[in-house]
């Protein structure tokens, strides 16, 4: 069987055998064999850059040899307890953490997704404050368990039925969508919009305000400069929890800072975390301060959280993370990531916005820049035009119309040039 024809017939056996839901993101769907930092190869043999490092969770590159000897050694000793035993892995992970996370946030628990860590913070903000109800944003994505499938607001992600009793969803902080545009203006209208949605659509003692530092699935929405500190002075005025989210923005991803909030100088009270966490192992964290978690007296269990592999190879992680600097890192190269985007808009009428952090970079496609018509076709094109091209990138937004880029944190400038120019080719493919 030739690696094209093998190709072919893994793909019709995923059809066979997995849940539609399963799904790959091109048409012709790219069967990974093996990968070393920001290059993965395909079954046939081809090689590509990979921009968007797994929905950026590969942090450290592909197959890091650090990792790796972390990984072994480990399996060598334990594999696995569960959450019954104490492991000398698991409490220096969470030490580790507590090293970069801000302010008072230094008690952790630890499962295998950002799904759970989600469904672990709406828990310990429920028992904390004795409250039930819960506001999240529109456009938002939150998992796929049927609570965090109804706290995620896009038609396209979430269960099509039944609910979840006490989720709200307030206006996303989307200033490229804002009627009143991107000024102090915008921000009164999130911030009136939020108390209205409390005031309205709940009893008026919600347990908390839950929100993505950079919403991803959106499409890298960035809020105003000072949306999260009004937005927590509102849900702390209702005597409420902030819970923000840095699945995506966190581990100095958004550049400078070692998580996204810490750019506008607000502290939360409790965080929630995963993807690179661990490099690819199956790591999540909610982390909150040691009051906050003390109300969480029940008994709880995760058969796989903390599981002595994953924390090995997430200390293994942030140890390298923090040896070489990765928030400097992700803000240099995040320049000339976002200086090669910018210079595409000026070359192309249907980028309509470049927006982002740091290593999490956006392109939003429109079909007429005036009216603003998101391009969902467009987006898919330069989706394939990229493949085309052996770079990997993502996509987002509500209509599917959003370009997404995060590479691996420790990307190299020459490795930067060379994912620009690919693109570059790939939009002179999807212009035509």
């Amino acid at each position: 069987m030739t690696a094209e024809s093998r190709s072919q017939h893994l793909a019709s056996e995923q059809s066979e055998y997995l849940f539609p839901w399963v799904r790959p993101y091109y048409d012709e769907p790219l069967v990974m064999s093996d990968a070393e930092g920001v290059w993965v190869r395909d079954i046939e043999g081809e090689e590509y850059l990979d921009l968007f490092a797994g929905i950026l969770t590969t942090s450290v590159g592909h197959c890091n040899p650090i990792v790796q000897d972390a990984v072994r050694t480990q399996m060598a000793r334990i594999g696995h307890t569960s959450s019954l035993y104490v492991t000398e892995g698991q409490v220096e992970a969470a030490k580790s953490l507590a090293e970069i996370t801000p302010g008072q946030l230094k008690t952790a628990c630890f499962t295998n997704s950002g799904t759970e860590a989600v469904e672990s913070a709406i828990a310990a903000a429920r028992l904390y404050t004795g409250r039930h109800e819960v506001v999240a944003l529109r456009l938002s994505y939150s998992g796929r368990s049927s609570l965090a499938s109804h706290m995620t607001a896009q038609k396209g992600w979430r269960l099509p039925f039944g609910g979840s009793a006490g989720i709200v969803h307030a206006r996303s902080p989307y200033t490229y969508r804002s009627p009143v545009g991107h000024g102090p203006e915008a921000t009164d209208l999130f911030i009136d919009d939020l108390v209205e949605v409390i005031e309205t659509t709940t009893s008026g003692k919600p347990a908390a305000f839950f929100a993505e530092t950079i919403q991803g699935v959106a499409g890298y929405v960035v809020p105003p400069p000072d949306y999260f500190r009004r937005a927590a002075e509102v849900i702390r005025g209702y005597g409420g929890l902030l819970i923000i989210d840095e699945v995506q923005a966190g581990f100095g991803r958004t550049g400078q800072h070692w998580f996204g909030i810490e750019h506008w100088g607000v502290e939360p009270d409790i965080m929630i975390m995963a993807k690179g966490i661990a490099n690819g192992f199956p790591v999540g964290a909610t982390v909150t301060r040691p009051e906050i978690a003390e109300a969480w007296q029940g008994p709880s269990i995760s058969t796989y959280g903390g599981n002595p592999i994953s924390m090995a190879a997430m200390r293994a992680t942030l140890d390298i993370m923090k040896r070489e600097n990765v928030p400097a890192r992700a803000l240099e190269r995040g320049k000339q990531l976002r200086a090669g985007l910018e210079s595409l808009r000026d070359q192309f009428s249907w980028i309509g916005e470049v927006r982002g952090m740091g290593l999490m970079q956006g392109m939003e496609l429109v079909s007429d820049r005036a009216t603003k018509t998101p391009d969902g076709d467009r987006a898919g094109a330069l989706l394939g035009a990229a493949k085309a091209e052996r770079l990997l990138i993502g996509r987002g937004g509500l209509h599917g119309h959003v370009i997404r880029v995060g590479p691996s944190l420790l990307i190299t400038e020459e490795e930067m040039d060379e994912g620009l120019k690919r693109f570059a080719s790939a939009c002179v493919r999807a212009d035509g």
